[in-house]
């Protein structure tokens, strides 16, 4: 069986089911009481359903007899579930259990990854049946690593050849994906400057000298082409729309997602499939007919000009030793004390977006925060949740004092 972890809040181990699914690739699993425990339990199914990172929300229930009498904590929880989770359903008998989670675990981790939610009456958690009318399924394998057709590839290659400002933007569905190896070899090979979204961040170390993110408007702003790897065109992303892009920007999208092409701004060209496994194509079409963006270029030179210039504008916030002391100097001494390979939990309103800039990232899957959802109260949950899974590295929660209060009271 799996190890327990025990939690005084269903919201925060609910957070850390999702932060599981998401560094592991498997789903995290939350163990929820009935009623109130479970709809608290929502709170992380929401956001890992936002996110797209797998987690099973197990949730107790009055005895299925009791159903519509008034019983303890009687809730329509599947009901309640429903507009968050890939797959909700509650077992019809103790002897077909393994069915049912081997259909949550598939659901959670195969197409685009999501929540699930099993609900588990009193009278199946405690009913009994002969071992040999047991309904055993194997586990559930990896989600297969799905390709784009060879004309795909040849279509993106050819757009990016043909822009004059490309950018390179990597989101957290690489990370997901475990794409942090082809990711940096494609960038590398192309020499096309990248931007990280927030968690998208440490895919590429964020010292890596074709990152942008000194210069994120500006590069926003001005690139005529984006090449979204793993990442979407929502509020973070300004949607893909003006002021804060090209209006006549161009789109190559890869995704997981059929569903999520097009979103916003139409794409040009789609590669919908796995991270890991497209870029590789990419990389192999690359070694057989090598090219590279022109390092002279009005492009990089803007983007350099501007990188130095906000980098200059910030330098003297980290030297401020007025009090109180500001987000930089603070965030700054705390920077200078982290090992390269610190995992990073960080939510807030300022602390965490200045803590963006700041705390740098120079391994996937080792930041973790508000994400899609803007969820407040995710800190300590998705902490511990690192702190499990890599028990070998150091884990720092940073924290602003409203979004502490989520969670911590």
């Amino acid at each position: 069986g799996g190890q327990f972890y025990g939690f005084r809040n269903e919201q925060a181990a609910s957070y850390a089911a999702g932060a599981v699914g998401y560094m592991t690739g498997r789903p995290g699993a939350c163990l929820a009481v009935s009623g109130p425990g479970m709809v608290h339990g929502i709170a992380g199914l929401a956001n890992a359903w936002a996110n797209a990172w797998p987690m099973i929300l197990l949730g107790g229930a009055n005895d299925s007899y009791q159903n519509g009498s008034g019983a303890f904590q009687e809730t329509p929880q599947i009901e309640a579930a429903r507009p968050f989770s890939k797959y909700a359903a509650r077992p019809d008998s103790v002897r077909r259990l393994p069915f049912y989670v081997e259909q949550a675990v598939r659901s959670s981790i195969y197409g685009k990854p999501g929540a699930v939610y099993l609900d588990l009456p009193g009278d199946i958690i405690t009913g009994t049946c002969d071992e040999d009318e047991v309904d055993w399924k194997n586990r559930c394998p990896d989600a297969p690593r799905t390709t784009t057709p060879q004309e795909n590839i040849d279509a993106a290659l050819a757009a990016l050849k043909s822009a004059e400002r490309p950018l390179v933007i990597v989101g957290k569905g690489a990370a997901y994906a475990r794409a942090e190896d082809e990711v940096r070899a494609f960038v590398e090979k192309t020499q096309l400057p990248y931007l990280a979204s927030p968690m998208g961040k440490g895919v590429i170390p964020d010292d890596h000298p074709l990152s942008v993110a000194p210069a994120r408007s500006y590069a926003l702003q001005n690139t005529d082409l984006i090449f979204l790897m793993g990442a979407r065109l929502n509020w973070i992303m300004h949607f893909g729309l003006p002021p804060r892009f090209n209006e006549n920007v161009r789109v190559i999208q890869l995704d997981i997602n059929a569903e999520e092409i097009g979103t916003n701004v139409p794409t040009e060209v789609a590669l919908v499939g796995d991270a890991k496994a497209i870029t590789k194509q990419l990389n192999d079409a690359l070694d057989k007919n090598p090219w590279q963006y022109p390092a002279e270029t009005t492009w990089r030179t803007g983007i350099q000009n501007k990188a130095e210039e906000n980098l200059a504008n910030v330098a003297s916030r980290y030297k401020d030793d007025s009090e109180p002391m500001g987000y930089y100097r603070v965030l700054g001494q705390i920077r200078d004390m982290l090992p390269r390979d610190a995992i990073i939990s960080s939510e807030g309103a300022s602390t965490m977006d200045i803590g963006r800039t700041v705390l740098p990232n120079f391994y996937a899957r080792h930041r973790l925060d508000a994400a899609t959802y803007g969820t407040m109260g995710v800190g300590l949950g998705q902490a511990i949740a690192a702190a499990v899974v890599n028990p070998d590295k150091k884990v720092v929660c940073v924290e602003g004092d409203s979004a502490f209060g989520f969670s911590g009271m």
